[in-house]
């Protein structure tokens, strides 16, 4: 997986590191294949507990070709959007961890598996990044589908329990 669209994604994260040779170097050295990089130069992370990121990510790819890059980790339990830089700072949701300038992001590289972080919408080295009003507002249908199935199996509960 080393064509084109991975080294010109290898080439944009790693523009983000402090030194893009060590990035490249951890990548390729550390026996997990992830690099440490830093938020809030080149996109901030907005990260959502998993059962609101796949929802989200599900109507995001409903509403747009092709969201920004999109990271998943510890067995689905958080996904993070690559959002612009400064979004972070600005963000007044609840529920919602913000990785913007002084974080630090686990990141695989984008062209292999690693252990514990995967992409689930890898970079493509363009500088993509999803929009975070877009993503708010995908949030916010995830919410609301996922509140509306919660009612409905309580109400299928109580005509069960009302049949018996």
């Amino acid at each position: 997986m080393a064509g084109p669209e991975t080294k010109a994604a290898v080439e944009w994260l790693a523009s983000a590191a402090p030194d893009p040779g060590a990035c490249r170097w951890e990548w390729e050295r550390h026996p997990q294949g992830i690099a440490l990089l830093p938020a809030g130069r080149r996109w901030d992370v907005l990260v959502l507990p998993g059962e609101l990121g796949r929802p989200t990510l599900g109507v995001l790819a409903r509403l747009r070709a092709r969201p920004g890059p999109v990271l998943t980790g510890h067995g689905g339990s958080r996904t993070g959007f690559f959002v612009p830089p400064g979004t972070a700072s600005r963000w007044v949701g609840t529920g919602v961890r913000v990785c913007g300038r002084g974080a630090w992001i686990v990141v695989p590289h984008p062209g292999r598996p690693a252990g514990g972080v995967r992409w689930l919408i890898p970079p493509d080295g363009s500088g993509t990044l999803t929009d975070a009003g877009l993503l708010e507002l995908a949030m916010h249908e995830a919410a609301g589908a996922a509140a509306q199935e919660a009612r409905e199996r309580r109400a299928e509960g109580r005509a069960d329990c009302q049949r018996s």
